[in-house]
């Protein structure tokens, strides 16, 4: 039991009803601060439910980024589409006009690339590239940014894995920059579920998918090593997939 519960700004400003009304079909919420300004521009296959996920500011479970974030939102516009590729075109419209500060991905033009990943024996292959490759499921990534998401998928698949393992025993390179090569994730009997998360955040369950992390994580790693795994978790939520 907690002597103190955690916050909850948004439903404070809001109200719970808000939450409880919000459309279950797809669609894009807008969230403004005081002065009407967009902070942050996210699409979801249900609105409903990926707003729930804004309730609580839980300072241990939710990136620094995301709580300065709860923290300014004075508002959020929602905006009904027909499904969720109509909801992925609207909000890549929208960061390209306001370019919102709270968004990382999808603000800029960018060359369309590849996200690619494969089972192999018991392991797990990721790799990046600028056309799809046979053999490889893959997933468009609108914004760019492919290699320094390869990256965080990565450490964050090799955490859930292993949740015992060091800094140290990262292969060399693996906890800082991008990965411009293909990855190859030791999975043994946990293959499928693994693959299994990887294919709901790449479905554009993000949410999901670093819940499925941060339960398996240790939670008494070394503090620098778990700010790079916590960045991460930031990262994957920030990009746009598209089968």
């Amino acid at each position: 039991m907690l002597l103190f519960p955690d916050p909850r700004p948004l439903v404070e400003r809001l109200g719970a009803a808000f939450f409880r009304q919000a459309p279950v079909g797809a669609g894009v919420y807008v969230m403004r601060d005081a002065d009407g300004a967009p902070l942050y521009v996210g699409k979801a296959r249900n609105l409903r439910r990926r707003l729930c996920s804004y309730r609580v500011a839980n300072p241990e479970r939710m990136p620094r980024r995301h709580l300065r974030l709860l923290r300014a939102v004075t508002r959020i516009e929602l905006i009904e589409c027909a499904d969720e590729a109509a909801a992925s075109d609207r909000e890549a419209e929208l960061l390209l006009a306001w370019k919102p500060k709270f968004n990382r991905a999808g603000t800029w033009p960018a060359r369309e690339q590849f996200v690619l990943w494969r089972t192999a024996d018991n392991r797990l292959e990721l790799a990046v590239s600028d056309s799809r490759l046979d053999g490889w499921e893959a997933r468009s990534l609108f914004g760019g940014g492919a290699g320094f998401l390869l990256a965080s998928v990565a450490r964050l698949l090799r955490c859930a894995l292993d949740p015992q393992m060091s800094a140290a025993q990262f292969p060399a390179g693996w906890l800082r920059g991008r990965f411009r090569h293909t990855v190859s994730i030791q999975c043994g009997p946990e293959r499928e579920t693994a693959r299994a998360a990887l294919a709901q955040l790449f479905s554009g369950e993000a949410e999901v998918f670093c819940q499925w992390v941060q339960n398996r994580m240790d939670a008494n790693r070394h503090c620098v090593y778990a700010a790079v795994l916590q960045s991460d978790l930031e990262t994957v939520t920030q990009y746009n997939f598209r089968p």
